[in-house]
């Protein structure tokens, strides 16, 4: 039996001079690999050299920040947290007839709470001033959260119609159209509140005809609330504007049935 021979990867047929070609070949490529090593690692040392430090430093710096940001978040949860618990046991306090008290609970959110909290406790102690007849206390913290620009929209635009409304009796009658005249809009959240108002300055100028048309608008306004619709198609009447665009929906709305005007009804 025949054995193979060790050095099987040998060519037979190679020439000496193959050999040596291929020799110098594998020793110009040990050689290229060593050199692009050692550029490598030049590369990494120049590198670590002119940016390490920088690099390093806005690492550290990044990390630095992140965590001051979940501080700074930790502690807004918390704050945040704490103003609903005042807020709930002011609300409390007010529930079970304690007014005094209430308002009391309220000052601390009104001076430093965040600024949802401080808005709501402005809209309560102004309903408790109310309340208690003091109108000038109320008409400056309605129109603080109206002024208020980290307020929600919709509490700025209601606190402006309850300022107008507690104020009504000092203002003039362009001063309440020219405040309200931007919410008194078919279409807006608080169309009907704001519209009842300017129509009823526009009386107090003696435009009775801006006043039938306002009214007209709010009564055909499904939006609104009925109670207010139906005061201002009675309104509206009165200044020669007819609101009334279904007349049977309308008796529907006021309880009359419509058979009993007509003839032979029992």
């Amino acid at each position: 039996m025949a054995l193979i021979p060790k050095n099987s990867s040998k060519n037979p047929l190679e020439t000496p001079e193959d050999k040596r070609a291929r020799q110098e070949a594998a020793a110009e490529e040990v050689l290229l690999r060593e050199v692009d090593e050692a550029v490598r690692q030049d590369q990494l040392s120049s590198f670590a050299t002119n940016y390490g430090k920088p690099l390093i430093a806005a690492i550290v710096l990044g990390l630095a920040g992140f965590g001051g940001y979940l501080f700074w978040d930790g502690q807004q949860e918390a704050a945040k947290e704490r103003d609903s618990e005042a807020l709930v046991a002011a609300l409390d306090q007010i529930e079970a007839g304690n007014l005094g008290t209430g308002s009391a609970a309220l000052e601390p959110l009104i001076a430093d709470g965040n600024p949802g909290a401080q808005t709501a406790a402005r809209m309560l102690k102004a309903g408790i001033a109310l309340e208690q007849g003091d109108a000038k206390e109320a008409g400056e913290l309605f129109a603080a959260v109206a002024a208020d620009e980290n307020a929600p929209q919709a509490m700025r635009d209601i606190a402006t119609i309850r300022f107008v409304a507690t104020t009504y009796d000092t203002m003039k009658p362009a001063d309440v159209i020219a405040r309200l005249k931007p919410l008194a809009v078919p279409g807006k959240p608080f169309f009907g509140s704001a519209g009842e108002l300017v129509a009823m300055a526009y009386l107090d100028q003696n435009k009775t005809k801006e006043a039938g048309a306002m009214f007209a608008s709010i009564a055909k306004d499904e939006s609104v609330p009925d109670g207010l619709r139906s005061r201002s198609r009675q309104m509206a009447g009165l200044y020669g504007v007819d609101a009334i665009e279904d007349v049977d929906k309308v008796l529907q709305e006021l309880g009359s049935p419509q058979d009993a005007a007509l003839p032979g009804a029992q």
